[in-house]
């Protein structure tokens, strides 16, 4: 299989990517969503991972698209028959040319809506894919291709297909709610961080692999953290608290960039002089590590996985905060990040030491610790 993309999805997950958007947060979309989250797998959008599934770039690549599984070879079975539509040989074309328009293509599905055979545009996410990765599209795909995604859909009647699954898809949202702890999560990290987040969304497909990131959408005084992430892992050999574990990691370190950004951007500047010799902060021959070019994003990287170890040690016992610890030190280790282990001992002493104060404010002091 074909793993292009990879290298890409790594920069794009480090880079936070989306960053401009038309969204629309009308007062009563506040009011209905102030202080919730929810789990959608959006219909249009789950159209386009589908098509994309189904091009020959699509077939090649399991890291773009999920290959295992039931739901895929049900998928292969209902809509490779219509690999041919033009629609199809269009989409891998783009994706081909570019594989930033696959972020382009599937970050604005859940601009549009189903009404029976048609596409109506949302009143809320009017173009929320812009800008990926410094590159500008000035048109919304879907729009451009709006009939031909509905002559596609009636054709191959996905809507059915969607419908049909619908327990399917609830059972992944329910897993979600069930195992995930979004809730305990942006609870603890409204408590420990100065940062207010209005709003969570986890748009899911089960046929996203490789490509998890992050982002936000800002409009009317209302801040929506939106997250693209897979169903959650089953892991069967493992506990069921390890399993927790894992998807606990998978999640908070992407939801906790939302948080660490501020104030590491506060403190740039003793950042950016103690964490400049990248011989000592990262191995440039790991995987990926291009990805986190600067001292910047290469603290942010320790810290977001070093937070993820506070939330741990507030919320597990002492025999799963020491062995989630080894691991994940092993993890960054393997990631490039070698200092992974000083950074979390700087860290868990400073807390020790001012267990009251928000993470904000122990920055300076934290800090002042690799000065040593």
């Amino acid at each position: 299989m074909k793993k292009f993309l990879l290298p890409l999805f790594l920069v794009l997950a480090a880079l936070q990517t989306f960053a401009q958007e038309k969204v629309n947060f009308s007062e009563s979309f506040k009011k209905a969503n102030q202080g919730k989250y929810k789990i959608d797998i959006h219909e249009v959008k789950e159209l386009i991972h589908i098509m994309i599934a189904i091009t020959p770039g699509g077939l090649e690549n399991d890291d773009m698209i999920q290959q295992e599984g039931s739901y895929y070879k049900e998928i292969l079975a209902h809509f490779k028959p219509y690999a041919n539509e033009p629609i199809i040989k269009t989409f891998d074309s783009l994706i081909s040319a570019s594989p930033l328009n696959y972020i382009f293509l599937t970050g604005n599905g859940f601009s549009y809506n189903f009404k029976k055979d048609k596409l109506e545009p949302s009143n809320v996410y009017i173009f929320p894919a812009i800008t990926v990765s410094k590159v500008t599209i000035t048109e919304n795909p879907i729009t451009t291709y709006k009939a031909q995604l509905e002559d596609f859909a009636k054709k191959t009647n996905f809507r059915k297909f969607y419908a049909n699954h619908k327990a399917y898809y609830s059972g992944i949202t329910a897993d979600y709610n069930k195992n995930a702890n979004l809730g305990s999560q942006w609870k603890w990290l409204e408590a420990n961080f100065k940062t207010r987040i209005n709003n969570y969304v986890i748009f899911c497909s089960p046929l996203i692999n490789g490509l998890n990131y992050t982002g936000e959408f800002k409009n009317n005084n209302f801040y929506q953290i939106y997250m693209v992430l897979p169903p959650l892992d089953q892991y069967p050999k493992l506990s069921a608290k390890e399993v927790e574990v894992l998807n606990t990691r998978v999640m908070f370190t992407e939801i906790d960039h939302n948080y660490v950004g501020q104030p590491t951007d506060d403190n740039k500047e003793k950042i950016n002089q103690l964490f400049k010799d990248r011989t000592v902060w990262v191995n440039e021959k790991a995987s990926g590590i291009f990805a986190y070019p600067n001292p910047v994003k290469v603290f942010n990287e320790y810290m977001t996985y070093g937070v993820f170890l506070l939330y741990c040690k507030d919320h597990y016992d002492e025999a799963t905060f020491n062995k989630t610890t080894k691991d994940l030190i092993q993890l960054m280790t393997d990631r490039g990040f070698p200092q992974m282990k000083l950074f979390t001992d700087n860290l868990l002493k400073i807390r020790a030491e001012n267990p009251n104060k928000n993470i904000d404010d122990l920055y300076p002091a934290f800090l002042k610790l690799f000065e040593k």
